[in-house]
Formats: C-alpha cells, structure tokens, sequence
C-alpha cells in the first residue's frame, strides 16, 4: 500500500495555504514507529487509527470528515507514531506540518483546546484497551472517570430540524449538551445530531444549551468548534452566552432548527 505525498507552500501575505493531499482507498497515511513529521485535517472521506496492542491489530478509532491526527508528533520533537493511520476510503486531508501549526496557533488558538480534548478521550479509550488485554480493570473512582446516568428528555423544550421537522428535546437539567455521538470515544451529547447531520458539519461537541432559574435559555459554542453556530444569523463567539428564546432560528454547522418552548402553565 502506497504513501502519497504533498507539499507545502506560503503565500506573500505571511498566511500558510492549505497543504492538501489525496489518499486512495487502502492506502498507508503513516506506520506505527514513523517518525511523525505533520499532522492532518480529514476533508471527505474515512480513516482507521490502529495500534499494535498485545501482538494483535486493534481498531483504536474510525475518523471522518472534521476530524485531525498524528498532532502528537507537532507537541513532541522527534515522536515516532504511536499508532498507524490507513485511509478507510479514499480521503482528502490538508497535511498541516510545525509551521503550519504554529501559525494556527497563533491565529486561532481555540484549536488547542479541541486538541486537548481529544487527547484526554484518546488516553480514556487506550486506557479500556490496555486493560482488556491485560484482563483487569482501572479504578474508576481511583481514575476519575466517571460515568453520568443520562437526564430524562424535557417534554416542553426542544430544537426542530428544518426542513425535516425531526424534534430533538431537551434534557431535563441545567445544561444540555449538543453535538454528534461517537461509539469509539464514548461521547454522547443530550441533542444528538447525527441523523439529521448528513454532512458531518457539527462538532462531536458543539454547543451547550443552559436553562437559568428564572425559565430562560443561553446558548454557548464551546471552544474548538469548526463549523460555527448562528441565531438568526448572528454567529456566535465560542464560550459567549448568548440569549434565545422560543421561535429562535438556530443553526449547528449546516443543520438549521426552531428552538420550541411550550408556553408555562397558569
């Protein structure tokens, strides 16, 4: 299975061009034990993250469009890569190597923060593999992991997806989380936009929607999302809240909805 290679190229203005490459079906992005020289950012298409654990091929994740890796290499100097990558279908990625990197960082550092939340999920799901192959448990309680009971459904509060009309509630607690599941890392947000999110536009996680005392609603982006979020067409500032109210038109990356409120009882 073949590599296939890219380069890079810087424009006048001291902004990095995007350092696209295309990878077939089957093909080897990178081994386990290469020295990692960049990092990438899926544009279309399905990536396998697999590792050698206990003499056997162990799937550690299945990545698709939004999703980055091999940023370990960018945060450690001369990092051999501790898992390989394999093009699940054929995938086009923009290839982002350390100057890259830095010039991200230092125009939008909010990626930073999605980094870290992924590496924290990542050493969780190694974590579980590890001990499957050694045949006993972490501690949960020792580990700090832990595991909430999900909230019941808000029967008076929801998003309606337009133009399909499917209605996602609210979950009956202080916040609700919105994004798209992921079996592998274990994320699974209160408003799963998954069916509804054909184009994989939404944030795994997007954006919180927080009932105050008084009966009103705030909604914040978290930090890192890629897509942006929109109330009647204002974009938000990641980690602002901002106001909404029922007949509200909000928009999740590319899926738009009607936030809903029944009217309270007298």
């Amino acid at each position: 299975m073949a590599k296939f290679k890219t380069t890079a190229t810087k424009d006048r203005h001291d902004s990095l061009e995007p350092l696209r490459t295309h990878f077939r079906k089957g093909s080897v992005i990178f081994s386990e034990g290469d020295l990692g020289l960049a990092m990438y950012v899926i544009e279309n298409g399905e990536v396998e993250i697999r590792k050698q654990i206990g003499g056997q091929d162990t799937l550690l994740a299945e990545l698709g469009k939004g999703d980055f890796f091999g940023e370990i290499c960018l945060l450690e100097d001369d990092s051999p890569r501790s898992a390989s990558a394999i093009a699940r279908t054929d995938v086009d990625a923009v290839m982002i190597d350390q100057s890259g990197f830095t010039f991200i960082l230092d125009h939008n550092p909010e990626i930073a923060i999605r980094m870290m939340r992924k590496m924290v999920r990542r050493v969780r799901e190694t974590t579980k593999l590890l001990e499957k192959a050694v045949g006993h448990e972490v501690d949960v309680e020792a580990s700090g992991i832990t595991e909430t009971p999900a909230a019941p459904p808000d029967p008076h509060a929801r998003l309606v997806e337009s133009p399909g009309g499917l209605a996602f509630p609210l979950a009956a607690k202080k916040d609700t989380t919105i994004g798209r599941s992921d079996p592998v890392t274990g994320i699974q947000p209160d408003v799963d936009f998954t069916a509804a999110d054909l184009q994989r536009s939404v944030s795994r996680r997007h954006a919180r929607i927080r009932r105050a005392d008084d009966g009103t609603f705030v909604l914040i982006e978290d930090m890192g999302t890629m897509n942006g979020t929109f109330v009647n067409g204002v974009r938000l500032t990641a980690g602002r809240p901002y106001p909404i109210k029922a007949g509200d038109t909000i928009v999740f990356g590319t899926v738009g909805c009607r936030f809903e409120v029944d009217p309270a009882e007298e």
